[in-house]
């Protein structure tokens, strides 16, 4: 056993028998958590879920991705709806979204994590030392627990901890909510969302060979970033990424030449 391992189960041994609810979303860190819930769970049986949401603001594929992991660990899992929409600060995409956000469907897991002591997420030790995360309030006032966080395990552990544990999820790119690919002060709906997601979907399928990449939606414009490396690999299929975003109202394809940055809207 690896000594990341040991202070992780280390950790949960404590609050296991009160039941612990995984705020799960299939990404590598909470991926982890559900690995270290299963390895729990045969050392001897305890009441647990991983609870998924379901929102306007995420890609419908990473629903069925988080379920097939479950599945495959047997840990209970269950999808819970929640409509971040219906809070104004989202759908008005205002400078506090995140922290409005996640304050909502945390809260929503907390009603349907009732019956257990303890409700974790995946945040880790270099999300906690980032600038820019409104977010972690939100689980700081809810009172929801941050294991990775708490024994300091860092993004680069915990991707070699999802290899040394054969998880399909260890060098898969970050997905954040589709919220982020819009300007701050653009009004969110359901249409506007799925049009960005369809549009990444088409770019994902034309570059496959392209590990970061997102498309920033400012209206008739299309702004996509990849990494400068890739630069290459898009213009070679310029034409026919053109063909794939006009029918979905992109007037212009523009390629940003300052290239791939997680949160450049912020």
């Amino acid at each position: 056993m690896t000594p990341d391992l040991a202070r992780l189960l280390d950790w949960f041994r404590p609050h296991a028998a009160g039941g612990v609810a995984l705020a799960y979303s299939g990404g590598i860190d909470s991926a982890v958590l559900l690995a270290v819930l299963a390895t729990l769970r045969r050392e001897h049986d305890f009441p647990c879920v991983a609870l998924t949401l379901s929102t306007p603001l995420q890609r419908h594929a990473e629903i069925d991705e988080a379920r097939a992991l479950a599945e495959r660990l047997d840990v209970p899992w269950r999808r819970v709806e929640a409509d971040p929409l219906t809070e104004p600060a989202v759908a008005a995409n205002a400078p506090d979204r995140c922290y409005a956000c996640k304050r909502l469907m945390m809260a929503r897991l907390r009603e349907v994590a009732a019956g257990f002591a303890l409700l974790i997420d995946g945040t880790n030790a270099d999300d906690r030392r980032a600038t820019n995360r409104p977010g972690l309030r939100a689980l700081d006032e809810l009172g929801v627990r941050s294991p990775l966080a708490e024994v300091g395990l860092t993004k680069a552990a915990v991707r070699a901890f999802a290899r040394e544990l054969s998880l399909p999820v260890p060098d898969r790119p970050a997905t954040p909510c589709l919220a982020t690919r819009f300007p701050y002060g653009t009004p969110l709906t359901e249409d506007r969302l799925r049009r960005v997601e369809s549009a990444e979907d088409r770019l994902r399928a034309l570059l496959p060979t392209v590990r970061d990449l997102r498309l920033r939606d400012h209206v008739d414009l299309a702004r996509i970033e990849v990494p400068a490396a890739d630069f290459p690999h898009v213009l070679t299929r310029r034409d026919a990424i053109l063909a794939a975003l006009r029918p979905l109202g992109y007037r212009f394809v523009t390629l940003d030449l300052a290239a791939f940055r997680s949160g450049s809207f912020d």
